[in-house]
């Protein structure tokens, strides 16, 4: 079973966050899923197979499977389009359906997906404790200008907004810890973001629950933070650019 390594959200043919996309006629069973993407060792394998017109997909991380996946939506995108031509694909999730477009675009493959609906709502009190203590930040390194809140776009996550890059520039944290927190609260990443000014932001996003520390670059995250953005209404004009993987050189 031949599984593609496509680079989503990459600079060019540069960086970017790796996932792994198979193709087939059929989906394998869920436990050969299972190991294959643990196999692969990326973030999110993505398996996808035609269904009444459609693709139906399923995301596995090397720990288990997730609702939804960004950037190895992206990956897909590049990958239908090399099979089948430029044009916009309807896909059918666990729990939503959706569309990714690909197209060529000079050496590389351009992608755009939609995102399922998004919602938020403001964190547990305890769980923003626990998460504060987990990542070694006090109260006072969060900008309450965007408060903690839980926020989904086809998975569950929370994001903490803090004050000064430097605080995002030190992210760390015990990775068993965090994923038995992760994975009592239900969370597939932890967001952390600063705000540049009212568009540009800079994320960071802890990824413990499907066995990785840090999630380079995010799709579904970025797009529940921008739902969440719009709910509270965030002077964004209508245009929010998310920075991800500086970090990390990705």
């Amino acid at each position: 079973m031949t599984v593609l390594r496509i680079a989503g959200f990459s600079d060019g043919n540069k960086c970017g966050n790796p996932a792994g996309i198979w193709i087939g006629d059929d989906l394998p069973s869920a436990s050969k899923m299972q190991a294959m993407a643990a196999d692969v060792g990326f973030s999110e394998t993505a398996f996808v197979a035609p269904e009444g017109g459609a693709w139906r997909v399923r995301y596995f991380s090397p720990l288990c499977e997730v609702p939804f996946c960004g950037h190895a939506t992206i990956a897909l995108g590049a990958a239908l389009a090399l099979q089948y031509g430029d044009r916009t694909f309807r896909l059918k999730l666990n729990r939503a359906d959706i569309s990714v477009a690909g197209r060529r675009d000079g050496q590389t493959i351009a992608a755009a997906l939609q995102s399922p609906p998004t919602r938020s709502a403001p964190s547990d009190p305890l769980l923003q404790a626990h998460l504060l203590q987990l990542l070694d930040y006090s109260i006072d390194d969060l900008d309450m200008k965007i408060p903690p809140a839980k926020i989904h776009g086809g998975a569950d996550h929370v994001v903490l907004a803090l004050k000064k890059r430097n605080a995002l520039a030190r992210m760390n944290y015990d990775f068993e810890r965090g994923r038995e927190l992760m994975e009592r609260a239900g969370l597939i990443t932890i967001a952390l973001v600063t705000a540049e000014n009212p568009q540009l932001f800079h994320v960071r996003n802890a990824f413990a629950a499907g066995g990785v520390l840090e999630d380079p670059a995010t799709g579904a995250a970025a797009a529940a933070f921008a739902g969440y953005l719009r709910d509270t209404g965030w002077p964004h004009a209508g245009v929010i650019n998310i920075v991800q993987g500086e970090e990390g050189n990705r």
